[in-house]
């Protein structure tokens, strides 16, 4: 039976230890940091983002992987017998997916994933494949399980601020103004494949924290419970301890992991931005 690799670009914001333990594999994108082009998690960390947008304000770009950066990627796991899964970040997100299926046109045994999903709502998708593989499944097999996972994929992330939403373009001064000013907290939500405003909160962040897990939790008999993240860029350990406590308080996971967005993620939603992404049945 041939080798499978797991692949995924690094939208997934995975840990390094889950990445080791799985044996799963990152195409980096890049981020444009005043002209300079560098390897997300690997030449630039989120708080190099926070640094550049404080001293310049204004954004860094993010730049998919290209081509032949896949196509490369794809020949040097081929040439050492693996079959390949590619995971990327939603297709209606990035090129990213779209630079992947042309790498791989001519490649047999190189199995694309449009997740639909950003961030650990890729990454679930990531972890299930890896998962499959060791438990012995075919790479075919592997493919048509994830097909009908990622529409339960539940992904959604709570704004302290819109600040960076503005610089990008996706929200007015004016809107941002109304929102400091009211102390609005806007859910963002994944759903076919896009990013959507949810609910829109009102108050402390750490307050509208635990709001937003008891309205994602509360109703919860149709949630698998092995396994869900806490994903969050720059939130304080109490923050986190009490989003976890809260989730404990709805059910019991076999595993609560707390991941931190990388460095693309972080150029679009900035600092004290999190969300909890599930699985559904």
């Amino acid at each position: 039976m041939p080798k499978i690799k797991i692949v995924s670009d690094s939208s997934c914001d995975l840990s390094p230890e889950l990445l080791q333990k799985y044996d799963i594999s990152i195409i980096p994108f890049f981020i444009n940091l005043g002209g300079k082009i560098l390897k997300d998690g690997i030449e630039v960390t989120p708080n190099d983002i926070y640094e550049y947008v404080n001293l310049n304000n204004v954004l860094p770009g993010t730049i998919a992987c290209s081509i032949e950066d896949f196509r490369q990627f794809f020949v040097k796991w081929k040439n050492e017998g693996y079959e390949i899964i590619c995971h990327t970040v939603s297709s209606d997100m990035s090129c990213s997916y779209q630079n992947a299926r042309i790498a791989a046109e001519d490649m047999d045994g190189v199995y694309l994933v449009d997740s639909r999903n950003l961030s650990t709502g890729v990454g679930h998708v990531v972890l299930n494949a890896a998962i499959m593989v060791q438990s012995g499944m075919k790479a075919k097999e592997i493919v048509s399980e994830l097909e009908l996972l990622i529409p339960r994929v539940r992904s959604s992330f709570i704004l302290n601020n819109l600040e960076y939403m503005c610089k990008g373009g996706r929200c007015s001064s004016l809107m941002l103004l109304g929102s400091n000013i009211l102390k609005i907290k806007p859910e963002i939500i994944v759903e076919g494949g896009m990013m959507k405003v949810g609910h829109k909160f009102r108050g402390l962040f750490s307050k509208v924290l635990e709001e937003y897990v008891d309205m994602r939790l509360e109703n919860n008999s149709n949630i698998i419970p092995n396994r869900i993240f806490i994903t969050h860029s720059g939130c304080s350990n109490e923050v986190i301890a009490s989003v976890r406590k809260r989730i404990t308080y709805h059910l019991q996971f076999d595993e609560i992991i707390e991941t931190i967005a990388g460095s693309t993620i972080t150029s679009h939603c900035g600092p004290n931005t999190l969300g909890i992404l599930y699985i559904e049945k």
